[in-house]
Parts: structure tokens; C-alpha cells; sequence
């Protein structure tokens, strides 16, 4: 009896065995090649990208994407695509290849910088109004007269309404004390907040009672958030800025921060104005002006005097972070982490 198990389990293994093998061979069965290579790609080159079939096993379908974004214009087993009409920094294109109910992904990476080098815009301040500083910033933004402020930092981050000219809060809501809270945004009278490294968002009404919450896919990290009117523009502490459907928070895809070059990394506090993305940058004292539809650099604003006036800024911890715009002045709103200041500022 003993023997006959033993056959049994043996055969049983050796079949299960051949299941894996037959489903590791379509797993690495596929890979992409770019017809013409480069180490770095400019905006006037064309790329041809096939789909590599090593053992002939074939497909049912493929589904081709950029960046997480599904190309549903694309079908077939190649891509050729004019990389002026693409995003910056490294591109990925994914080929997603179905077989016989069977899934697998082929991937490949191409890079390019942007062909215009950004300019200097110069600022002036024009108005200085109180800001706590317990407050550790995260995210600014203004509704109406109201500012609302996102506060970081493990057991003090919260969710606070502003009188900006005095600083003075208003409500405030706390998280639990085992969450660091992030970038935030105002949306169709709905109030979403990230937080860093708990992998999921608040989603609260104007009044900061909470709605919902959601979970990040791909972006693993929450830092800055913002909206273009239709989606949640968010960054991950990569050089990345996704799109997010906010009904559904499905991840639709996302752009790189790229400049002249470089891929600008640590893309923290975001704001949408007037069709740009402004982002600070972790621990550096610009604000960036970004097209959202690539991701390319367009401007600088050098905003480092203001930290003359901080007197408790370091370079490691109370740097500037938070961009709010008020449409009634027509001007930007900006603080840092645990900074004493809200400085309102022209752009020149």
C-alpha cells in the first residue's frame, strides 16, 4: 500500500509539475524589441515596437499600454508610435497577451527628455499672514474663503478648515495616530486625502465628515494631490504624477516630471492652475511648472528667500511644501512644514 501512495503522489507531482512548466513557458514565452534602440530619445524620433513570439505559441488577443494607460486605439502585435506625441522621462509600454484563458505581460522601457529648457519666473511677496507651526503642511488648497490644510507626521496629522488671514482653525478631524497624512484636494464638493505609507485615502464632505476611502494600485506611496477639474492628479515620491478616476480610483495612468535633462524625482505638494500642474519638490526650494499632458518642465520659480524669513527652517525637515491659488486675488498662497508664514506671492 504503501508503495502504491507513493506511486500515486508521484504521479500526481510529476503532472502538476508539467501544469507549472507548460504555464512557465507562456510566461516567458513573450518579450517586446524596439526597432531602433537608443539610450535616450528625443521628441523628433518614431519608434516600431514588435511583440516577440520565441516559440510560436501564438495569442488570442493583446492589449497594449503606456505608463498604466490602456491604448485603445491599438491592437495587433506591434506599436509604432512618434514620440512627439508621447509622454517624457522613461516610457513603459506593456503588451498584455491572452491565450487559451491564460495571461501574461511583456514590457519594455524607452527614454526622453524634453526639447525645450525651462525659464526662471521671479516672484514678489505681497502679503504675510500667521501660519501655525504645528502645523506640519502637507496639502493647501483654497475653497471659497476657506483654507484647508492637510497636516503630516505620525499621531499629529489631521484635516483642518483655515481662516487664512488670521490662521486660526476652524474644525479639524485627526487620523489615527499610526497614519501620516499627505496631499490633499477639493473636487466636486468632495474633499480627498492621502495618506504616505498606509497605502489608502479619505474621501471626506466640506464639512470633514467622512465619506469613503479608497486604496492606491501601482503608486504604492501617497504624497501630493491635486485636480484638473475631471481627475485626481497624484504623486508617489517618484518622478511621477497619476491620473485617478475619483469615482471609481482606478489608476488610469501617469506622466513623468522631465526636464531639459533629467527626470525630476521627490514630486511632493501639487496644484492645478489654469491648465498646469505647480509642484514643490521635496526638500528644494522651487516650484516647478509642469504640462500635464507630458510632463515637461516649462518654468521654475525660485522662491528660496522665503526661508530668510522661517526662523525654525532646516534643510532636512521644515522645507517648503504647499501651494494653494486664489481665484478671487489671483495669486498663490505658499508655506512649508512647521513654518510660522503663509506668504501670498505675485509671479512676474
Amino acid at each position: 500500500m504503501k508503495l502504491k501512495s507513493i506511486a500515486i503522489i508521484a504521479t500526481i507531482a510529476l503532472s502538476l509539475s508539467g501544469c507549472k512548466t507548460e504555464l512557465e513557458k507562456f510566461s516567458s514565452n513573450y518579450s517586446l524589441e524596439i526597432s531602433n534602440p537608443k539610450s535616450v530619445y528625443t521628441q523628433n524620433d518614431e519608434i516600431k515596437i514588435s511583440l516577440i513570439d520565441d516559440a510560436g505559441i501564438g495569442m488570442d488577443s493583446i492589449k497594449w499600454y503606456r505608463n498604466a494607460q490602456l491604448l485603445k486605439e491599438v491592437s495587433g502585435s506591434t506599436l509604432s508610435r512618434k514620440l512627439a506625441n508621447e509622454p517624457l522621462g522613461n516610457i513603459t509600454y506593456k503588451a498584455r497577451i491572452y491565450k487559451d484563458g491564460k495571461i501574461t505581460a511583456a514590457t519594455t522601457q524607452v527614454t526622453q527628455y524634453s526639447n525645450k529648457q525651462p525659464n526662471m519666473i521671479k516672484t514678489v511677496v505681497t502679503n504675510r499672514f500667521p501660519h501655525l507651526t504645528e502645523a506640519y503642511t502637507q496639502g493647501l488648497e483654497f475653497y471659497g474663503d476657506s483654507l484647508y490644510e492637510s497636516t503630516g507626521q505620525y499621531r499629529e496629522s489631521d484635516l483642518r478648515i483655515t481662516n487664512p488671514t488670521t490662521g486660526e482653525v476652524i474644525k479639524k478631524i485627526e487620523l489615527p495616530a499610526n497614519e501620516f497624512a499627505e496631499g490633499m484636494t477639493i473636487l466636486n464638493d468632495k474633499i480627498y486625502q492621502l495618506t504616505w505609507r498606509s497605502n489608502k485615502g479619505y474621501v471626506y464632505d466640506l464639512n470633514l465628515n467622512k465619506l469613503d476611502e479608497f486604496r492606491y494600485n501601482e503608486s504604492k506611496e501617497g504624497w501630493g494631490l491635486t485636480n484638473d477639474g475631471k481627475h485626481l492628479l497624484k504623486s508617489d515620491g517618484s518622478a511621477k504624477i497619476w491620473r485617478i478616476d475619483p469615482n471609481t480610483y482606478e489608476e488610469l495612468g501617469y506622466i513623468e516630471v522631465t526636464s531639459n535633462d533629467r527626470r525630476i524625482d521627490k514630486i511632493n505638494e501639487l496644484e492645478f492652475v489654469n491648465g498646469k500642474i505647480y509642484c514643490n519638490v521635496y526638500q528644494n526650494d522651487l516650484i516647478m511648472v509642469v504640462n500635464p499632458e507630458n510632463g515637461a518642465v516649462e518654468s521654475f520659480i525660485n522662491v528660496k528667500d522665503l526661508r530668510n524669513e522661517i526662523p525654525n527652517w532646516d534643510k532636512d525637515n521644515n522645507v517648503l511644501n504647499g501651494i494653494a491659488y486664489r481665484n478671487e486675488t489671483g495669486k498663490f498662497y505658499v508655506t512649508g512644514k512647521r513654518w510660522n508664514t503663509l506668504f501670498e506671492i505675485e509671479l512676474q
